[in-house]
């Protein structure tokens, strides 16, 4: 079968104009997820490859930045993600598209899987396993940890590939030598209320099968409950990008955002009180139909107010940005090497949870952006990272 969506050979790509404030708030959005990594290390939701969970009330301070945190910030995380595909399958046609997500996300996935995570996993081997041989540890509690992102995405990168493959046999493709579209008319306030309210039905709907909290070990997907979520703003990015939304943006949106995002955080705690746990279990309950809807709009006001705030205030970059940019996707994978070791040096310090959450943190910020540096000055490596 030929690649009908493959550029000519003749035309050479267009040189890509860089939107600087996607490239700062991916580094945002890391610092986040280590952050929320180092928030689960010792609070009291022990999902991570090494814990130590709370003894001491200021654990909940901690369980209340993860639940925040995951609100909203890897659903952005593909949206930003959805921004980049149109133009490099657009530049790149459809075959080598998907060999190059498959080079960038699935060789740091097996990677991962083979060499880093047996190294994560050690420390709970020989504490938990007796006599278990390796091998069947590894196979008991596998999961690709924190690169289900990039697991996921391969699917929606893959899936995309095959939805354009369709769409253009219909019409014109896309010109590959396109740059990045000038900005278009942004939705209006109904628009993206109709989009909260449609992702707050679509969570609720699917949190009725698939419970929040529960857990995927197939595939290792530890937020399955968020999916709507994922593959509507991954889409919100692609259209996002073809239609110059996010660069159209008005002020009046990113305050709005911001607005309706701290009402939702001042409001969380109350609104659980009044809910009770019922809000966390799903299952078509009235309960989680308010909790559905607070996190769509908790989540869509958070999105406004960093990309108007961004897109205004952070379009730019100097070296350090171009560093801290450049070597964002290699902190992501490699983070959980700098956590786990982080931890064990740490584990002889007792002080309350928030107290260990902010010097382990103060630490690993650094720290995984200089690992992620020295990993990307081996030769080879840049291409993948």
């Amino acid at each position: 079968m030929t690649d009908t969506t493959r550029p000519p050979t003749q035309r050479k790509e267009a040189p890509r104009e860089r939107i600087l404030f996607y490239d700062n708030l991916r580094v945002v959005l890391t610092v986040l997820v280590i952050l929320h990594h180092v928030a689960v290390t010792y609070g009291n939701i022990p999902v991570w490859f090494y814990t130590e969970p709370a003894q001491d009330p200021s654990g909940g301070l901690l369980d209340l930045l993860v639940v925040f945190n995951q609100a909203f910030f890897m659903g952005f995380f593909f949206l930003i993600s959805g921004c980049f595909v149109p133009g490099a399958h657009d530049r790149k046609g459809g075959r080598r598209f998907l060999t190059d997500r498959l080079l960038r996300l699935g060789v740091p996935l097996v990677l991962f899987l083979v060499v880093l995570r047996p190294a994560l996993t050690f420390g709970s081997y020989t504490a938990m396993a007796d006599d278990l041989p390796y091998w069947m540890f590894y196979l008991v509690t596998w999961d690709p940890g924190p690169m289900w992102f990039v697991e996921v995405l391969l699917v929606f990168s893959a899936v995309y590939v095959l939805w354009r493959r369709f769409a253009d046999r219909r019409g014109a493709p896309a010109s590959p030598a396109a740059p990045a579209p000038a900005p278009g008319r942004a939705p209006g306030p109904l628009a993206v209320i109709g989009f909260t309210l449609a992702l707050a039905a679509a969570t609720y709907l699917w949190n009725i099968v698939v419970l929040p909290g529960s857990y995927w070990p197939l595939v290792g997907l530890p937020s399955p409950s968020y999916l709507p979520q994922y593959v509507a703003l991954f889409a919100v990015g692609i259209l996002g990008f073809r239609r110059g939304w996010f660069q159209s943006l008005p002020r009046s949106a990113g305050w709005a955002g911001f607005a309706v995002a701290a009402v939702g955080a001042l409001a969380f705690l109350p609104l659980l009180g009044v809910l009770g746990d019922e809000a966390m279990t799903g299952g078509g309950t009235w309960q989680s139909l308010v909790s559905s809807l607070w996190g769509a709009a908790f989540a869509v006001g958070v999105i406004l107010a960093l990309l108007v705030l961004f897109r205004e205030r952070f379009d730019r970059q100097g070296r350090l940005g171009r560093l801290l940019s450049g070597n964002a996707y290699a902190v992501y994978v490699l983070h959980p090497l700098v956590l786990v070791a982080l931890g064990h040096s740490f584990a002889w310090l007792e002080a309350p949870a928030v107290v260990k959450f902010a010097i382990v943190a103060a630490l690993a910020v650094p720290l995984c952006w200089a690992l992620a540096a020295l990993v990307r000055s081996v030769p080879g490596v840049r291409r993948i990272l």
